[in-house]
């Protein structure tokens, strides 16, 4: 095992020349660097964090929303349901409101709602998006004000986001351990910019809110070009190629870490082109239409709706920064 560690974190992989493990590992009086140790942080931290989602979910905004829930459940259309039919006819609605004492029209809306039961509810969608727009806006303005305090330098279909994921969370692990935190904190930044407003529209679309839908839209698609396809290309890559090369100079994980950060802007562009095909076909419709709204979440956010990778891996981000207060000062100035 002592073989396999010493072969993977070879210095000479890793670590810019006449750069060891130890000058990391033993930095100067009152200067801390990141270690590999902070990263099993994240896996208690991320049991709280999901704890936290729960009661959020469930109590917090459950209660708020102000957006209908599901019909209660009910013993004798249960059972009409599950044995009898789905659909019932008029002739069925007829002897179920009398058996029941309602109305036939709140027989019918009740299984109307049963059959809508396992798809999920503009109110679940709504707890969701909410919990995902605190959870962005939060991790992205503790970046921004972490990332304020350090002087700075000038400087998301399956297969797509399954690089992306592959990208990122190599781009997270490794970026930390090998002490280039500041700039890998950089990229996360300008990848979160955006996110929270995409959940403002969701939120804004659920609750029936156009005008404010529309607004947000467009204000998300700005802050998506301006982030993915200028900050980022122009000063990020810039310093990580170009200025980084004349100061460190080339080593192979160099050629790595900039092999995943051109891998994310191939993905930006490509989302780019989806969101504003879609931007184009809302302006010639007049509004961000319901489907609009569908195609666009299904096109950015598809791996978030099937599962949670995106989010544990904005998650371990988050955890990743609260374990550090002195870590983001990367191997270049």
């Amino acid at each position: 095992m002592a073989a396999l560690s010493a072969w993977f974190w070879n210095e000479r992989f890793w670590l810019p020349h006449n750069v060891t493990w130890a000058d990391l590992a033993d930095p100067a009086p009152g200067v801390e660097y990141p270690k590999a140790g902070h990263l099993f942080t994240a896996l208690p931290l991320a049991l709280g964090i999901f704890a936290v989602r729960i009661v959020f979910e469930r109590f917090v905004f459950t209660a708020h929303v102000g957006i209908a829930r599901r019909a209660q459940p009910n013993a004798v259309l249960e059972k009409v349901f599950t044995s009898i039919t789905k659909n019932p006819d008029s002739r069925h609605l007829d002897g179920l409101s009398k058996q029941l004492d309602w109305e036939a029209r709140k027989v019918q809306r009740w299984f109307r709602h049963r059959r809508n039961q396992d798809k999920p509810s503009t109110h679940t969608k709504f707890c969701e998006s909410m919990w995902r727009f605190t959870f962005y806006l939060c991790i992205f303005t503790y970046g921004f004000q972490f990332l304020r305090q350090v002087s700075l330098l000038s400087v998301r279909d399956f297969l797509i986001m399954f690089i992306h994921h592959l990208a990122t969370v190599g781009l997270i692990s490794f970026s930390y351990v090998n002490n280039m935190a500041r700039v890998g904190s950089l990229v996360m930044c300008v990848h979160d910019a955006s996110d929270f407003l995409l959940e403002a529209a969701k939120l804004a679309n659920y609750a029936k809110y156009q005008r404010l839908c529309d607004f947000l839209f467009i204000v998300f698609s700005v802050v998506f070009f301006i982030t993915r396809l200028v900050i980022y290309p122009v000063w990020v890559l810039n310093s990580t190629m170009f200025e980084s090369w004349a100061i460190v100079g080339p080593f192979p994980s160099w050629w790595l870490f900039n092999f995943l950060l051109l891998v994310l802007q191939v993905l930006h562009i490509i989302w780019s082109y989806l969101i504003a095909r879609i931007a184009v076909k809302a302006m010639l419709r007049g509004k961000v239409g319901q489907k609009i709204h569908h195609q666009l979440f299904s096109a950015y956010l598809k791996s978030k709706k099937k599962n949670n990778f995106v989010r544990y891996e904005n998650m371990f981000l988050f955890i990743v920064l609260l374990g550090s207060k002195s870590g983001f000062f990367g191997l270049w100035r």
